[in-house]
């Protein structure tokens, strides 16, 4: 009977195979070693986990300074709360991933026409942004993130989310509460409840920047209630428990009264 036998020779795959670039580190890549295959049957050779990868670049200590260019942003990545309110250590795939961080630098900024636009922002200002954008990486020993202006949801200098205050076309809306009954009278459980799409806008940006470079206000305002894009911005909860999102003012679709 033929057997099928998997191992690490089969699989020619080393650090070396990483192409190096000048200045960046290639992520560290750790692999165990693989069982035989038997009549269907795995035999393990180890007990550790199969692929290993550490996703971060690295910048080398040779270099002492990120400049980003054009309208992109450099900011240093705000810590993982590694811990609970209650102290309990939270595991890697439990921790949130932040949406938060320090300005270290900023481009010259962009051209609109015949307009120049300069980033408004500027060092030490703190910050949160859009949960996915940008391009990670590790510097002098701490995370930073360099990303594009407009993926910058609003500037947060204090540590109450509600006191966010959103930045061009973003609306920063309380979310309503969630129903907790149905027309009926019966009780719905929490995986049974509809997420929101009604909230107030708590504030609003200045506006998106029209073809000569100069602001376009929101025809949205402070205080109204609306109906949002059911998946739309990026969610928040206050320190009481109070549900946020930051959205585009395009992702509005109402205004109710």
């Amino acid at each position: 009977m033929a057997v099928s036998q998997l191992t690490t020779s089969s699989v020619a795959v080393s650090a070396r195979s990483i192409a190096s670039f000048e200045g960046l580190r290639p992520s560290t890549v750790k692999f165990a070693s693989f069982g035989c295959l038997k009549n269907g049957s795995i035999s393990q050779r180890s007990n550790r986990a199969a692929f290993v990868v550490k996703a971060a670049t690295t910048v080398a200590p040779k270099y002492t300074s990120v400049k980003p260019l054009g309208d992109r942003v450099l900011f240093k990545i705000k810590t993982v709360e590694e811990k609970t309110d209650g102290g309990i250590l939270l595991p890697t795939t439990a921790q949130s991933k932040p949406q938060a961080g320090e300005v270290v630098a900023v481009g010259e900024g962009r051209t609109i026409g015949k307009t120049k636009v300069n980033i408004s922002l500027k060092t030490g200002t703190h910050v949160v942004y859009s949960k996915y954008a940008g391009t990670e990486f590790e510097f002098n020993g701490s995370n930073h993130l360099i990303l594009k202006e407009d993926d910058i949801v609003g500037i947060l200098e204090t540590d109450n989310v509600k006191d966010l205050e959103p930045l061009n076309d973003r609306v920063f809306i309380q979310v309503a509460e969630a129903e907790e009954k149905t027309a009926g009278g019966l009780l719905l459980t929490e995986a049974s409840k509809d997420k929101p799409s009604i909230g107030t806008v708590i504030a609003v940006g200045p506006g998106p920047l029209d073809e000569e470079g100069s602001r376009k206000p929101l025809s949205i305002s402070q205080g109204n209630t609306v109906l949002y894009s059911k998946y739309a911005g990026n969610d928040f909860k206050g320190s009481d428990g109070t549900n946020y999102i930051a959205l585009r003012a395009s992702d509005v679709m109402a205004v109710l009264s």
